[in-house]
């Protein structure tokens, strides 16, 4: 009996020495886990702050961007003039003083108000063009052109895109038959003026008056060029 106990002791003093040493050893493994897992928290904590400053860059970029620049490829406009090939730039950037080498202008006499005729102008050019003014209008051999109803002068210049129409109108004579040196003319030419005043710059227009031709007087005037015709016939 002696002889078990002491076998079953020797058994448990080993076990207990199997035991420590497989503790020792779960600790190392545990600390080479430990360490493992340090280094992949590391990692991953590394990859989280490079994923964040890029984030963060990328905002700061969004922050920084010119306003508008983020949403400009979205807008409707935005999307036509790239389907063009155009941009606002092209367009606007470089936009030209109207004349009659970009336009098209076409005279029509109006039975509303009576004695007047509308002048339409249509941009045709590849450029945004500008209206300055008022049209310097001649008729027939005329030395002058008539004066400007100045009330008729709008609160900005007429801007036309290519495609886009301005309009003025034409007095042609006096309702009440009081205007002086009255006759018929079947000639019109159209002159435009730069930014500056009352210069003339570019090519003139002209646009084809009725086989008739029309009755002016002495009373003739032409109103500032406007963005509607409803703006133009008012006067």
């Amino acid at each position: 009996m002696s002889s078990i106990r002491n076998s079953r002791t020797r058994l448990l003093t080993a076990a207990t020495g199997v035991l420590a040493v497989l503790s020792l050893t779960a600790c190392n493994d545990g600390s080479g886990v430990r360490k493992e897992s340090a280094a992949t928290n590391a990692s991953a904590t590394a990859s989280a702050s490079a994923a964040t400053s890029s984030g963060s860059s990328s905002h700061d970029d969004a922050r920084t961007a010119p306003a508008g620049s983020q949403r400009t490829d979205h807008t409707p406009e935005r999307k036509t003039l790239m389907a063009s090939g155009k941009s606002r730039i092209d367009t606007v950037g470089k936009a030209v003083t109207c004349q009659g080498s970009n336009t098209k202008t076409v005279a029509a006499l109006l039975s509303r108000p009576v004695n007047h005729m509308l002048l339409t102008v249509t941009n045709t050019g590849s450029r945004t063009c500008y209206l300055y003014g008022y049209p310097a209008v001649r008729f027939g051999e005329a030395q002058s052109v008539p004066p400007v109803i100045e009330a008729s002068q709008p609160q900005a210049v007429v801007t036309l895109d290519p495609g886009e129409s301005g309009y003025a109108s034409v007095s042609l004579s006096a309702t009440d038959g009081s205007g002086a040196h009255g006759r018929t003319e079947k000639s019109l030419a159209v002159y435009f003026h730069g930014p500056y005043g009352n210069e003339s710059v570019g090519a003139a227009a002209h646009p084809a008056l009725p086989a008739k031709g029309v009755y002016i007087d002495d009373s003739l005037d032409v109103t500032y060029w406007q963005r509607s015709m409803d703006d133009a016939v008012r006067w």
